[in-house]
Parts: structure tokens; sequence; C-alpha cells
């Protein structure tokens, strides 16, 4: 079970988009709050990110990836005490530049549920910066050169081309950043058995796990087994378990017409009715108040 994959695609609201932009110095963006996540590529010359807050600025060269995995607000210069320009619905031609050295640069946005979001992603720092140099993950350069050369050539299926190469990115970026860290879900990942729990647990959401039963199918004691997983994952097995039924029960929801009934047997319940107390406990709303919310809110996007 692709445990990051899984909790990527929990989240997940639309496909990602981007934009190709080449600017001379000096010039200036600065990028609004979204609901999701923003990433910068350089692919010529250099720039300078000003991180949310008061963090000191991030010097960025050719092949780095910046990643924003909140979605705060955030710039990108050529220097610290250029103009910003707000890029609000702005396309990347109409952002006023000078003569000087050019830049280059691929910039997109994941559109994610925050209001939700998988205890993986929230753990993420605010801004994750992958330097081309020191870049553990050598398939982080290829997707960035796959991404570049899409961009610029636009051959037949470059269209799906690039939004599949995007949710790869943001697959490899999440993957480099846990790799070789230590302590919560890093080590969780890590851990055969606990990750192979929360394996199980998300890829059968409706079978009727127990702790005793979650820690004989990894091969440990009741006991050592509800300890690590909670020391790791920041939960008990079982309230890990109801998150992700609710989640994958709220996907589902929003997604299709399947009768409650159906959806409750996909989530580990046997009744519409205990399935309906659960998911009204976790989301203050009945499956039905949710699922209407939620299709209203579609047609207010869509529109």
């Amino acid at each position: 079970m692709d445990i990051i994959g899984e909790a990527i695609a929990s989240m997940r609201v639309g496909e990602p988009t981007s934009a190709r932009c080449s600017l001379r110095a000096p010039w200036g963006m600065r990028f609004p709050a979204l609901g999701g996540a923003g990433f910068h590529v350089i692919l010529q010359g250099a720039a300078w990110m000003l991180p949310p807050g008061d963090a000191d600025p991030i010097r960025l060269n050719v092949g780095d990836v910046v990643f924003v995995s909140h979605g705060r607000s955030h710039a990108l210069v050529d220097d610290p005490k250029s103009p910003q320009f707000p890029m609000g619905g702005v396309a990347a031609e109409d952002i006023p530049d000078g003569d000087g050295p050019r830049t280059s640069m691929l910039c997109g946005s994941y559109y994610l549920n925050n209001i939700r979001p998988h205890p993986l992603i929230a753990a993420l720092p605010e801004v994750i910066h992958l330097p081309a140099k020191v870049a553990p993950e050598p398939g982080v350069r290829s997707i960035v050169e796959l991404l570049g050369a899409e961009m610029d050539e636009r051959q037949p299926g470059t269209s799906a081309a690039v939004p599949a190469l995007l949710d790869l990115l943001l697959l490899y970026i999440v993957r480099t950043w846990y790799h070789g860290k230590n302590g919560g879900w890093a080590s969780a990942l890590d851990d055969p058995a606990i990750s192979a729990a929360i394996g199980r647990i998300q890829q059968e959401p409706q079978a009727q796990w127990t702790v005793a039963g979650l820690a004989e199918h990894v091969g440990l004691s009741r006991a050592t087994f509800a300890r690590r997983f909670a020391e790791l994952v920041g939960e008990p097995p079982l309230s890990y378990l109801t998150w992700w039924r609710m989640t994958k029960a709220g996907q589902l929801l929003s997604r299709g017409d399947q009768p409650l009934a159906a959806i409750a047997r996909q989530v580990g319940y046997q009744s519409e009715f205990a399935f309906s107390k659960a998911f009204k406990r976790e989301f203050s709303l009945s499956p039905t108040d949710y699922r209407r919310q939620r299709r209203a809110g579609a047609r207010m996007v869509d529109a």
C-alpha cells in the first residue's frame, strides 16, 4: 500500500495548475494564500523566495525546487528589495519586469482539501527547499527536466503529460522530505510494522480491525504495537482507523451517488444508522447534508 500516495489522493481536489514565466530583473511576484499548496522551480537564472511570516529569504538557483506546503502567501523576487507585484488572477506575460538578467521558472499549485488534511501532509514544514546540488532524490531533477521540456515544446500529449508530471513532482517532494528524517511520520514510514499497519488500514478500511488483530498482522505484541503506533503516528490505531474511514466516506459522498448503506459497508459499518452517527460526530453534519453541501460548493466553483 502506497501510504504517501494515498495520503495525497485523500486530499486532492481537481488537477494541478502550472505556468512558465521568464522575467528580467528587476521583478517581483507576491502570491496570495490558496487552498492547497504551491511550488516553484527555477529553470534559468536565480531568484529569492520570501517565505511566509518573518523567515529569512531563501536563495534559489537553477534546478532548485521550493514547495509551500500549506498555501500561505509568499513572494518570489529577483532581489529581496524589489517591489512585489500581486499575482491573484494575473497572467505571466502581464508581470512587469526590467532589462536585467533573465530568470525562467515554472510555478504552480495543487488544490488540496486543507479542511481535513492527512496528518502526514499536515506535518510537513511550511516551506520545503530542495536545492538541485544536494537533493537526495534524483527523480526530482528528472521530473523538473521533463516538465521544462514539455512546457517549452508543447508536443502532442503535453496537456496530459504536464498534470501527470506535476502529480509525480508532488509525490517526490513529499517522499524526498521524509527520507532520512527521524521521529513522527518519518519514523512511521520507515518502521516496517507500523507502515504495514497503516497500509492495511488505508487499503481495507471496511475490515473489522482491532488493535490485537493489527498487532498480530505485523508480528508485534498488542502492547508494543499500540505504544509504537501512538508514538509515531500521534494517535492510537483505532483513532486513526476512524479518521481514515470518515475521510474515505467523505470522498465517496462527494464523488458519486452511492446509497448511504453501500458507503457504510465500504468503510466498515454494518448499518447505515451506525455510519451516520459516526459521520455526524466527526463532521458535525449528517452524510446527506454533507453530500448536499459539497455538491453546492462544487457547482459554485464550476460557475
